[in-house]
């Protein structure tokens, strides 16, 4: 078991000690983000950008549908959804909107068919159609965010006290704002299952935050004479193993995710392993040193009676 441990079990690492520099990190990170979501923006997928809808039926027997859609990535038109429906030999592909208007469209759908052949399938539809995910629904799914944190800060509020409420917060759009720079500057394709790995990063976040949160108030109960600088650190070291554990665990999951689990899902990946990066990060360099500065103190330290007994 010995070689399968990623951390010692007593480990008296001094990670307030970098929290000046942590913050003035994880602020120019957040405004290089904010900076690309400005100047370069997302790279939406079909789902918000809309695109051309092809339906096709296969003229003999079953729809080869891993072969249509290695068909269409190989011919660069961007994200192309391929998608069974009715009887087994039916089938939709559909292509993100190209930019040059509907010459661009008309070249890509062309560029399909030769590809494709006419022995093999029926054209039966081609159509431009809009984005799936209208502003009204991405409108509605930020609100749900932005209540559900809500939602946290009231329950974290009367769980501990109002900093650990304020500093989970902090942590969590800190998070936010790094996955959505992260598409930005990779230019990752932007689409529902992006949705799900944001909602997912969220959650993530929120239990690692806790966790230490958690520790630190039970660590406050306890050691009522340490300085906070002190008792944050130990309360962080307690919980180190679980949290390098937990963090390469999934991240080892979500690697076999991206070499194997194929392009339909490979923005989802990367998008989660970046948001375990941030968010084990945060939890300990963000959520844990802003206690300090939202004024959290053990009262008998600062009295002069600083010492790491137990009362």
């Amino acid at each position: 078991m010995k070689l399968l441990r990623l951390a010692p079990e007593h480990t008296n690492f001094g990670f307030m000690r970098f929290r000046r520099v942590s913050y003035p990190f994880s602020a120019f990170l957040s405004i290089i983000s904010v900076a690309t979501f400005l100047l370069i923006g997302m790279n939406f997928g079909i789902d918000f950008a809309g695109g051309t809808l092809m339906e096709l039926r296969a003229k003999s027997g079953k729809a080869d549908i891993a072969a249509l859609r290695a068909s269409a990535d190989r011919l660069g038109l961007g994200e192309v959804e391929v998608q069974g429906f009715g009887n087994e030999s039916d089938v939709t592909l559909r292509l993100r909107l190209q930019p040059g208007g509907d010459v661009a469209q008309r070249a890509a759908v062309q560029k399909v068919q030769e590809a494709l052949g006419t022995e093999t399938y029926d054209y039966r539809r081609v159509e431009v159609v809009g984005p799936r995910v209208s502003g009204e629904l991405v409108q509605s799914g930020t609100l749900g965010v932005v209540l559900s944190i809500v939602a946290v800060l009231t329950y974290l509020w009367f769980r501990f006290e109002w900093q650990f409420a304020v500093g989970a917060v902090i942590g969590t759009m800190h998070d936010l704002l790094l996955t959505v720079g992260f598409f930005c500057v990779t230019q990752l394709e932007f689409n529902t299952t992006s949705i799900a790995a944001i909602l997912t990063i969220v959650g993530y976040s929120l239990n690692e935050t806790v966790v230490v949160l958690d520790r630190i108030r039970e660590m406050m109960k306890k050691y009522k004479r340490m300085p906070i600088s002190d008792m944050i650190d130990l309360s962080i070291n307690a919980v180190l193993p679980r949290t390098i554990m937990t963090a390469t665990t999934v991240f080892l999951a979500l690697l076999a995710l991206v070499f194997f689990g194929g392009h339909v899902i490979r923005s989802f990946s990367l998008a989660m392993m970046w948001g375990i990066f941030v968010s084990t990060y945060s939890s300990i360099f963000i959520c844990s040193p802003i206690l300090i500065y939202l004024g959290v103190r053990n009262l008998a330290a600062e009295s002069g009676k600083a010492d790491s007994s137990v009362d």
